[in-house]
């Protein structure tokens, strides 16, 4: 165990993170007191890495800790050498972090470890009290029923069209060389999840129409802009691409078209996801969770090419949420709508 780790388990923290932090270690990891796991914290969530810590302890698993602070100043340039040496001889790790601008190239460098090596990961980036004591106190195993049926039926469709009052209208043609995922909570070495999980996902082939974002928006953005129901963000799709976007908050505006715009392939739509965690029952201006919540949201950038097989990659990915989805799939059985005004029509 790591000096860091010892000092982990010397902190207090809310006895209301233990159920979350206990469900994020028996439930959605399954650890086994035989594996080695990695935890990687930062300063500010200290606190939540302490409840996981208090709980791989309990385990009575060997897993060692990281504090990013301690080992390379913020933003990270790249992810500090320790904490991927590390990775390299576990079988699990846990990201519990309060994500920078322009961080997302570190994070990259430890999931290209994780899928190569097959670890079951749990990415928490961003998770912070409100979201223990909600998203993750969700029945895990009752969002994983609900995705699974999602996800049979997803992978039969050849086209889903998604509508909203607020005025969003998309089309979005399967590539059937495409693979859907599910990450439910319930974590596997076939894909790393985020935490709270709830979500079923692919690379889309094609996506037309408009996105109205009343939701969130994700990466660096959602903590400079929280929710959007007042000032929403519409964007113009064609052919896979941002045409255009317009929101009141020009400086919205602005942050989320020069994202986009990073490289080649920074605004090209590179997935396409079903929020299935019933047990979030409202956005709270936090992508972690807020992607989970039912409905779609797309993101633009890197389409993880390694698990959906897009061929295409880009250095950022920018996910956006949107609210009360009317969602329809289209396969050759037919047509059939498996959401109305933001509820499923499919039991879990």
């Amino acid at each position: 165990m790591t000096e860091t780790a010892a000092h982990l388990l010397s902190l207090s923290y809310p006895a209301e993170f233990a159920p979350g932090a206990r469900s994020a270690v028996t439930t959605c990891l399954r650890i086994d007191p035989a594996e080695k796991v990695t935890l990687v914290t930062d300063r500010i969530t200290e606190p939540i890495a302490a409840a996981l810590g208090a709980q791989l302890a309990e385990c009575g698993c060997p897993w060692n800790a990281f504090v990013l602070e301690d080992l390379a100043p913020r933003p990270l340039i790249d992810m500090p050498s320790a904490v991927l040496a590390d990775m390299e001889t576990s079988q699990v790790s846990i990201f519990a972090v309060q994500v920078q601008p322009n961080e997302l190239h570190s994070r990259m460098q430890m999931t290209d470890i994780v899928n190569r090596r097959r670890m079951r990961h749990a990415h928490m980036v961003n998770i912070t009290p409100e979201i223990m004591c909600q998203g993750m106190r969700a029945d895990f195993n009752l969002v994983d029923r609900l995705s699974q049926k999602v996800l049979d039926r997803v992978r039969k469709a050849t086209r889903i069209r998604a509508t909203t009052t607020a005025g969003t209208n998309i089309t979005a043609e399967m590539n059937p060389g495409y693979r859907w995922f599910k990450t439910s909570g319930i974590i596997s070495p076939e894909k790393w999840g985020n935490l709270p999980g709830g979500e079923c996902f692919t690379a889309p082939g094609e996506v037309n129409g408009t996105f109205v974002v009343d939701g969130v928006v994700g990466d660096w953005l959602c903590a400079r802009y929280g929710l959007l129901a007042a000032t929403p963000l519409t964007i113009e799709i064609a052919a896979n691409r941002i045409l255009r976007c317009a929101s009141r908050n020009k400086e919205l505006e602005a942050d989320f078209w020069a994202y986009t715009h990073t490289d080649e392939n920074s605004d090209r739509v590179g997935e396409f996801a079903i929020g299935t965690n019933i047990g979030v029952e409202r956005v709270i201006g936090n992508i972690l969770q807020d992607e989970k919540f039912p409905g779609i949201h797309i993101a633009f950038g890197n389409p993880y090419g390694e698990h959906t097989g897009a061929p295409w990659r880009s250095g950022t990915h920018i996910d956006v949420v949107g609210l009360g989805f009317n969602i329809w799939l289209e396969s050759d059985a037919g047509r059939e709508q498996i959401m109305r005004e933001g509820r499923f029509l499919i039991a879990a």
